[in-house]
């Protein structure tokens, strides 16, 4: 009789970074149009097509995310919380937007921004171009600086990923393309 009135009064598990709300600051438009959700603020705009197993909720100043059927099912908190922290990342993309820095390092490795053209130096016997994409700034304050910019924080790292592809640093001296905050663990050389 003690294990039916405990399964009875079983509860419902819910992924912890799903439960939260996010707030929407002041100046972000909202809108929810099914499993469509558009965010608008001042660095620009963000869409994302929420999974089928969670619904988005738009109260009061805040977003909610819940899964469709009240279930124990992993698959159910697993996306209630992927869903939340993909809307919060745009909630920030739209305000502050996102930014990752690189650093060339290495002898006469050069990166110069030129309309939407990327030109690096990297010690190939030709230079490299990179197109930028749209939604996505590159700035260069210095030959060796690179500032990447954008709303989608995802999008944002993968072009910082793609560039640092061309030349990663190498592990004897260092030289190539690195992220600003990134520590590179140099090798000894060979002994003779």
């Amino acid at each position: 009789m003690a294990t039916l009135a405990k399964d009875k009064e079983k509860k419902i598990r819910t992924s912890r970074v799903g439960k939260m709300p996010i707030p929407i600051p002041a100046g972000v438009n909202v809108v929810v149009n099914d499993q469509q959700v558009t965010l608008e603020g001042k660095n620009g705009s963000a869409e994302l097509l929420v999974h089928p197993l969670v619904v988005v909720q738009h109260e009061g100043g805040e977003l909610k995310v819940v899964p469709r059927v009240l279930t124990n099912e992993a698959q159910y908190r697993a996306m209630t919380g992927t869903m939340r922290a993909l809307l919060n990342n745009m909630v920030i993309g739209v305000t502050q937007g996102f930014q990752r820095k690189l650093q060339l390092v290495g002898v006469g490795y050069r990166a110069q921004a030129q309309g939407s053209v990327l030109n690096l130096t990297l010690g190939f016997s030709h230079p490299v171009e990179f197109k930028i994409p749209d939604g996505i700034t590159i700035q260069t304050p210095t030959q060796t600086e690179i500032i990447i910019r954008g709303v989608d924080k995802q999008q944002v790292g993968e072009v910082a990923a793609k560039i640092r592809a061309y030349r990663p640093p190498e592990p004897y001296k260092g030289k190539g393309v690195r992220y600003s905050d990134e520590t590179i663990i140099l090798k000894e050389a060979k002994k003779k």
